[in-house]
């Protein structure tokens, strides 16, 4: 975290593009730094060098006074963009003070937005993971999750499981359920995100329908020539029209894995579902190891390439990790949904109308963005300069989750008033 934002409360940080708004900068700690006895000069400047002076102008300097620790700033803020607001105290001119307060203005769309955290894809000790399903949901809250889902292999109770743990509390944390999808004969890994139904049981109990309705698809694509291609592809557009039916979303899991000799699909199936599209969203940023980050390279790759044939595709990052405690992958990669709120129909529409970006964060790096242009720039602000203090409020919640899980009488009450802290913190920090 910045020291300015460690020891200043600054707000609003989220503002209207191409509006005047009233900028409030105090100590946090009342550690004097704005003293009502001085004078401060204040620049301003936006990243992208234009402002109501003229484009590559910059703005005059004015010179404030604190009153009560406390500099009120009414500014200007054009077009959609991060600006710098610097403040460096008058006099003494070697040791003075000077600071920089970074605020973001937004469009109409994207400012009545705001941004959630999640995971869609994890697993747990009933498939190939280490911790349970209450363990995995209290642990991504203390990440700064704002919602997830489990997802184990061919099993969609663990995730029932996962919202049954925490019933009784009134979470500000979104549990769904999920699954990752596996029809037989068909190679290619699904998520089912928040559907109502198991499409694993559904193809279980009822697998002489599933093969004559994939039949019935796969004669409709002439294209693909291969038998065994063919029939994947008609399997995947099964697979997602039922998660679809489920009220889920339905996603392409990590195209370019790389298996033993080669990757676990065919080129020939990438290529069908990334210009049909039968799913909802793609995931370019999967849960590959270190040594296996050549895979998310190419999905990114392959993603900009397909937005460059106008091919508009909506994206997720997940982790696909299989443990939570001293395990690799878990909390390296994630989904940022821009979303009006903090709901299953919400989240999914929001990413289904492109409103999400895929994060990489793994641990010694700096965390990197993949998506839309716009909504990359705008996701590298929050990470700097909104998520530190989200994350801050989480990790509470999600450490009082696990004590929860301990059976400690009283933490049920300590996350009574734990909740709406987020939503608080979000709406100081958006402007009125």
């Amino acid at each position: 975290m910045r020291n300015e934002n460690r020891y200043f409360d600054v707000y609003p940080k989220i503002v209207p593009a191409n509006s005047s708004v009233l900028i409030i900068i105090r100590d946090r700690y009342g550690q004097s730094f704005l003293r009502d006895d001085k004078e401060y000069e204040m620049k301003y400047f936006p990243l992208e060098r234009f402002s109501q002076t003229g484009e590559y102008k910059y703005q005059e300097a004015k010179i404030l006074k604190p009153h009560n620790g406390t500099l009120k700033i009414q500014q200007f803020f054009t077009g959609e963009q991060e600006h710098i607001i610097e403040i460096c105290e008058k006099g003494n001119e070697k040791h003075a003070h000077r600071w920089q307060f970074r605020i973001y203005s937004l469009e109409p769309d994207l400012f009545c937005r705001k941004p959630y955290k999640g995971d869609m894809h994890m697993h747990t000790h009933y498939s190939d993971g280490y911790e349970s399903p209450a363990f995995v949901t209290a642990s991504c809250r203390k990440i700064g999750l704002d919602f997830m889902a489990i997802t184990d292999h061919r099993q969609y109770y663990p995730s029932i499981e996962s919202q049954e743990a925490f019933k009784d509390l009134d979470l500000d944390m979104l549990i769904l359920r999920g699954e990752e999808v596996h029809p037989p004969f068909n190679p290619v890994h699904m998520i089912n995100f928040g559907g109502n139904f198991s499409i694993n049981e559904l193809i279980k109990n009822n697998e002489k329908d599933y093969y004559s309705e994939v039949e019935k698809i796969k004669e409709k694509i002439s294209e693909v020539k291969d038998e065994d291609a063919r029939f994947q592809c008609a399997s995947c557009i099964w697979t997602f029209e039922r998660i679809r039916q489920g009220g889920g979303l339905g996603i392409f899991c990590h195209p370019y894995w790389q298996v033993r000799e080669g990757y676990y699909i065919s080129d020939t199936v990438i290529s069908y579902l990334l210009k049909n599209k039968p799913f909802d969203a793609m995931e370019i940023i999967s849960g590959y190891y270190r040594h296996e980050e050549d895979s998310n390279t190419l999905q990114v790759a392959r993603y900009h390439e397909e937005r460059a044939k106008g091919n508009n595709i909506p994206v997720v990052g997940v982790s696909d990790s299989h443990g939570c405690v001293n395990r690799d992958l878990f909390g390296w990669y994630y989904t940022i949904v821009f979303s009006p709120e903090l709901k299953q129909e919400k989240i999914i529409k929001s990413i289904k109308e492109l409103y999400s970006v895929a994060v990489e964060a793994i641990p010694g790096e700096s965390p990197r963005a993949y998506g839309d242009f716009r909504l990359v720039k705008y996701a590298l602000y929050l990470m700097r300069e909104i998520f530190p203090d989200h994350d801050e409020i989480c990790f509470d919640e999600g450490k009082l989750m696990l004590r929860y899980l301990e059976g400690n009488s009283n933490t049920a009450d300590l996350i009574e008033k734990q909740k709406g802290r987020v939503p608080s913190l979000y709406d100081k920090l958006w402007a009125k």
